[in-house]
């Protein structure tokens, strides 16, 4: 799927809009974060969200997206699972890594961003591979600037990546996000630099680097929604939703 063809500028009071959307989303994922512990159900994440957007008159533009409609309001999933993951009755174990993505419609503009978090004493391999995950959100980030292409984020995220020693995934990307949760442009996590859109004052992207250590090859679970790695390895997801500028990248769901 493309949505290049519905690339829309955002003026400085829409950004700013936005900007709330994102504060909003990031106190969801502050509180989702704090209650990562042994015994804690997916459901009952879910549950802190909804009370939190709640608490803001905002509301999650997951629930009830696509076909079959996606039954909450934030996405939970663990281990090998790289997507989409559905909450509901599995409790967090120690060790468990966890990653939480989360959306916030503010005055008819969306906020997104996700990250991946340990449940308890995690792994070095795990950790590793959070904080790789993370330092590539960062890496795209960078290039996202008056001049530079898609394509130039695109194949940092993938450089980077690859250089430690990990797969992106390349069925899912990042997009732009307005109005809509998903907006041109498509932002893969590879690709060549010097291809794809132009980047202008008012694109609003949300970059979201998905890593997986065995394989870049994935496969989608029976409820049509959960992705998982296609060989069952540990996978993390980080994400922030950003403003192209004048100046240096604006990240909108940044605290």
């Amino acid at each position: 799927m493309s949505w290049d063809n519905d690339i829309n500028l955002k003026n400085a009071a829409e950004i700013a809009i936005m900007r709330e959307a994102g504060r909003v989303n990031a106190e969801v994922l502050a509180v989702v974060r704090a209650l990562l512990q042994p015994g804690v159900t997916t459901a009952d994440l879910n549950a802190a969200a909804e009370e939190t957007l709640r608490k803001h008159g905002a509301y999650s533009p997951f629930k009830n997206y696509g076909r079959p409609p996606f039954p909450a309001s934030i996405c939970v999933s663990i281990n090998e699972q790289l997507v989409h993951g559905i909450p509901g009755s599995r409790k967090l174990q120690d060790g468990d890594i966890v990653s939480v993505d989360s959306g916030t419609v503010l005055e008819g503009f969306v906020g997104d961003s996700a990250f991946t978090a340990g449940v308890g004493d995690i792994s070095p391999t795990a950790k590793r591979l959070i904080e790789v995950t993370e330092q590539a959100l960062y890496v795209g980030i960078a290039l996202m600037r008056v001049g530079n292409k898609t394509g130039d984020i695109s194949a940092a995220i993938q450089q980077y990546v690859e250089s430690q020693g990990y797969h992106v995934v390349r069925e899912y990307t990042g997009h732009g996000v307005g109005r809509n949760m998903h907006e041109g442009p498509q932002v893969p996590n590879y690709g060549s630099p010097g291809t794809g859109v132009l980047l202008r004052p008012g694109m609003t992207i949300a970059l979201e680097p998905m890593v997986l250590i065995g394989t870049h090859r994935t496969r989608v679970l029976s409820n049509h929604w959960t992705v998982v790695s296609a060989d069952g390895s540990l996978t993390a997801h980080q994400e922030h939703s950003v403003a192209v500028t004048d100046g240096d990248p604006l990240i909108l769901t940044a605290p």
